[in-house]
């Protein structure tokens, strides 16, 4: 294509060299810093800088349109989904993006090291001298208090006011980016693996018993949401993929006692498979099993008997400025033959990434969707506080659950009746507008909710979680013990099984797997489909927060899901 040879011609330009003179202006900029970070003073000019040159998108706005349409049902063109090929074509930017981004850099002297599959991006490493002249940015070191690490960043840069429409963003600049938090481990003294009594065997026929009011388990999962026991046809294109970041790895013997204990219904020798992203690893030493890890793939091997079940490891050391999300989305969108869920139990309060950034993302998971694959993204422990609990004035989102393309869950707790778990972070976006498959829900929600938290969110933003599952005293096997672990974390692993059951049932009637599951969830409203929760709260920020209530609220979204029910409206 044009804007790949364009863009392979500058990797032997000549040494950096002045700027020449062009027209600036401001193309990002935030007023401060989050707290936790620490200004230390201006970045070493011979520091080398690692940044990434994202180009505007030739078409976006087809691309989104076309994963409405495949993900809508009752659209003629309803799980069509796009191929690989299909969905990169929207996106790849127009030729003349290219070659304007491609002589600006070329102009300064600037050798590109690497472009992305579509063109979408480039890579450059330069001296933080050459990029303050380059962008007209000033850049420092900055500290985050809690681990020690340092970053150099910039609280605004500009570019060449004739790059407007052309170049979207470089990053990273004005990120400043939270390390993740695990949930706790409580150990639960009575379990050793000589002294368990595996939890009865439930049908959805047979009262959940007083002890998953205290210790949740996979069983009292399949006996409260209907999920079912028996072996699916197990569809070899069907897999469900579980990611792991910041050094979280999960630990194959623990897996094998959890299966042993408290899934009958699943074979002892089931196993996950594993695949590194950049320097991801797989240790099985039982000091470096992760409590995140494990929820994750206990709670979806344990639910999703026999389907496919992939660990994606993420390397620490990949230098995205994002974590390893940019890394692993476009990592999984370059697969020919991607899994068709993935869960993703780790996230961030929605202004730390910027708006660049997050926007890029969500266009990313926007690819994925359009191709067939469900993201499901837990909200969050906060309540109404973001990711943890923390002092704030305003309400603060998390994405990637602000995301209008992906699938948001919260948290729920008890079993008779079930409530809202008051850490259930949820609310409104400030970033991304509400799309059209939620306003009948959300806008009766904000009639309900009358002046009640005024000015502390905005009602017009994307609204969140979108469904809910158990989060509170989840039981995990952790070093070979075990112990209950709560968070929306729990959750989202335990939702993203049930869609990858259904997803197997579909194949094996050669139908396409769910896809974007938002306007489907929606169009099933207050349905069957759903147990509403009408009880609990998320408080945060000196608030209660945002009340549960008949219908779809921001705590528990539309519900928990009733999997016969969502099964019989599929036609399964």
């Amino acid at each position: 294509m044009f804007f790949r040879t364009s863009f392979a011609c500058c990797l032997a330009v000549a040494a950096y060299g002045k700027p020449m003179a062009r027209s600036m202006q401001v193309h990002n900029t935030r007023s401060n810093i989050p707290s936790s970070f620490r200004h230390l003073g201006p970045a070493p000019p011979d520091a080398t800088l690692s940044l990434r040159i994202g180009l505007v998108e030739g078409n976006f706005s087809g691309l989104e349109k076309a994963l409405m349409d495949v993900s809508t049902p009752g659209n003629p063109l309803y799980g069509q989904h796009l191929s690989k090929e299909e969905a990169e074509a929207f996106v790849a930017p127009k030729p003349e993006s290219a070659a304007a981004v491609h002589t600006w850099l070329q102009e300064n002297g600037i050798e590109i090291n690497k472009v992305s599959p579509t063109g979408s991006w480039l890579a450059v490493s330069i001296p933080v001298s050459k990029a303050s002249e380059l962008l007209d940015a000033q850049f420092s070191v900055y500290n985050h208090t809690t681990t020690g690490k340092t970053f150099i960043r910039t609280l605004a840069y500009s570019i060449p006011a004739d790059l407007k429409g052309h170049l979207d963003y470089v990053h990273p600049t004005t990120t400043f980016v939270q390390p993740f938090q695990s949930p706790k481990f409580n150990l639960v003294p009575a379990r050793t693996n000589k002294t368990i009594t595996p939890a009865p065997n439930l049908t959805s026929n047979v009262p959940i018993p007083p002890l998953c009011d205290f210790i949740v388990t996979p069983q009292c999962l399949q006996s409260l949401y209907g999920i079912p026991t028996f072996e699916p046809p197990v569809e070899p294109t069907n897999q469900l993929g579980v990611s792991g970041f910041d050094n979280q790895f999960a630990n194959r013997q623990d897996l094998t006692l959890f299966i042993e204990n408290l899934c009958p219904s699943v074979s002892t020798d089931t196993q996950f498979n594993f695949e590194s992203i950049g320097t991801g690893q797989d240790p099985q030493g039982p000091s470096q099993a992760g409590i995140e890890a494990n929820i994750d793939i206990q709670y979806t091997v344990g639910i999703a008997n026999m389907v496919p079940v992939t660990f994606f490891s993420i390397g620490t050391q990949i230098s995205d400025g994002a974590s390893g999300f940019l890394e692993f989305i476009e990592s999984v969108l370059g697969l020919t033959n991607p899994p068709l869920v993935l869960s993703t139990s780790y996230g961030f309060n929605e202004g730390e990434l910027g708006e660049e950034i997050a926007a890029n993302l969500c266009r990313l998971y926007a690819q994925a969707g359009a191709r067939g694959i469900s993201l499901i993204f837990n909200t969050g422990d906060g309540g109404v506080s973001g990711c943890v609990t923390q002092q704030c004035t305003l309400f603060i989102p998390t994405f990637p659950s602000s995301c209008p393309f992906v699938t948001s869950v919260g948290a729920t707790a008890g079993i008779e009746p079930e409530v809202a778990a008051s850490f259930s972070c949820g609310g409104f976006s400030n970033m991304f507008t509400r799309q059209s498959y939620q306003n009948n829900v959300v806008d009766a929600y904000l009639e309900q909710l009358g002046t009640t938290n005024n000015g502390l969110f905005n009602p017009d933003g994307r609204a969140f979680p979108d469904i809910a599952a158990q989060g509170e005293n989840i039981e995990i096997v952790l070093a070979q013990q075990f112990g209950i672990v709560s968070g929306t974390s729990c959750a989202t692993p335990i939702v993203a099984s049930m869609f990858a059951l259904l997803n197997d049932l579909l194949l094996a009637q050669n139908r396409p797997s769910l896809g974007f599951l938002n306007p489907l969830l929606y169009s099933l409203a207050g349905g069957p489909a759903f147990t509403d929760i009408t009880s609990g709260n998320n408080p945060g920020c000196r608030t209660d927060g945002f009340p549960a209530t008949q219908g779809w609220d921001p705590v528990t979204g539309l519900g928990t899901l009733n999997f016969p029910a969502l099964q019989s409206a599929l036609g399964l």
